[in-house]
């Protein structure tokens, strides 16, 4: 799927003084101000601590919180997690929790759209990294009708109503208060407080841009999202951003044990502390199912485009392989519908026997596998044929 944009609606939008001062301001004030100080005075170590901290801290209060928590409400946080989240969710400079989220449910509700989607890769990488931020594009325009749920939480609209003051205490406070402790203001406002806000800014952008342009789609390609393990490393574990789309009320996004996904990890300890609770994951069927769709997809389409290199026989014999195949999947995915169904009835009648229990988790696990094996037949197909 091309990620060319397609169109530029309301190009002339007004600009947003505002966002432009600061996200100009900023990143220019980090690029002089850094290095002149690193090399006139030195950074001390407590100051590039300060760094690391105040980064994750703000990147994990926006992915955990603002993402995870508020947006797709993928699990349920103790009130002591969910002020933290919104402090350091406010400390990042990413507007407040009902805006961010309400915009982000649209982004999801209208991916792609180059008129609706605040942020739309479709407009090309500077509008959907920053540009949609530095006008006052209708798309961007606020409505919360979509977030009534988050105007009923009163850690979420104290944020809101008093967003620019926890904001500045945080930005400018933090960083000296922790500088003057340390002994060290300037190095740490300048490495904790700035260039982590500018990092911040940019980490978190890059979900909207680079991670809908480029990277895999193991999962779905009616969007642009993408998987990208580099941006999973740079953002808390968001780029792994083809399953989020297809999978969004899942608390994870690197869904695999070696996935590179902090945000996923915190939530689990979080859990295990009793600060945490409910945590929303998809069945693992359905991630096979989306997987193997998306693989017979690929099967076919090359197939489809490699008939010069083949005989008609041959052509045919690897397409009845695939319609087998397909035919399998198809008769899996049926039994696992019935058994749900099953499963869901026994439950609601309390007629369920814990070996019946047993017998339905054993058979559960049979169809997880032979979905698994198929994928490996599937690849070895498209290897033979394609």
């Amino acid at each position: 799927m091309s990620n060319e944009p397609t169109a530029r609606p309301q190009e002339n939008a007004p600009i947003n003084w505002v966002n432009m001062t600061v996200f100009t301001l900023t990143p220019l004030a980090a690029l002089i101000a850094v290095p002149w100080y690193g090399i006139v005075h030195g950074f001390s170590t407590w100051a590039w601590v300060s760094f690391v901290v105040f980064l994750y801290a703000c990147g994990m209060s926006i992915t955990a919180g603002y993402h995870r928590l508020w947006s797709h409400q993928t699990y349920q946080a103790h009130p002591a997690v969910r002020w933290v989240l919104a402090v350091f969710g406010a400390m990042a400079l990413q507007n407040s929790i009902l805006v961010w989220a309400s915009q982000h449910r649209r982004h999801h509700l209208v991916v792609d759209d180059v008129e609706k989607d605040p942020y739309s890769a479709r407009r090309g990488f500077w509008f959907s990294h920053m540009g949609w931020i530095l006008r006052d594009y209708p798309s961007g325009q606020n409505d919360f009708s979509n977030a009534r749920d988050l105007e009923r939480d009163p850690i979420v609209m104290f944020q809101h109503r008093h967003y620019l003051a926890l904001t500045l205490s945080t930005n400018i406070g933090f960083p000296l208060a922790l500088g003057w402790l340390v002994g060290d203001v300037w190095g740490v406002f300048l490495l904790g407080g700035l260039l982590r806000l500018v990092v911040n800014h940019h980490f978190t952008w890059f979900i909207n841009s680079l991670a809908h342009m480029w990277g895999s789609q193991p999962y779905t390609d009616e969007n642009t999202a993408r998987d990208n393990p580099v941006l999973a490393f740079l953002t808390y574990g968001e780029g792994y951003h083809n399953f989020h789309h297809i999978f969004q009320n899942d608390y994870r996004n690197g869904v695999k044990w070696w996935q590179f996904d902090p945000t996923k990890w915190l939530i689990v300890v979080l859990s295990w502390m009793g600060l945490a609770s409910n945590l929303k994951r998809v069945p693992d069927l359905w991630i096979h199912r989306a997987q193997l769709a998306m693989q017979f997809k690929r099967t076919e389409h090359a197939l489809a485009k490699r008939h010069a290199r083949f005989g008609d026989e041959q052509l045919e014999r690897a397409r009845a392989r695939v319609a087998e195949e397909y035919a399998a999947f198809r008769k899996a995915l049926e039994e696992w519908s019935k058994l749900r169904e099953q499963w869901l009835a026994d439950r609601k009648q309390r007629l369920l026997q814990k070996w019946e229990e047993t017998s339905f988790r054993l058979r559960l696990k049979q169809i997880e596998a032979e979905l698994r094996m198929q994928r490996r037949r599937l690849r070895a197909i498209s290897r033979a044929y394609a």
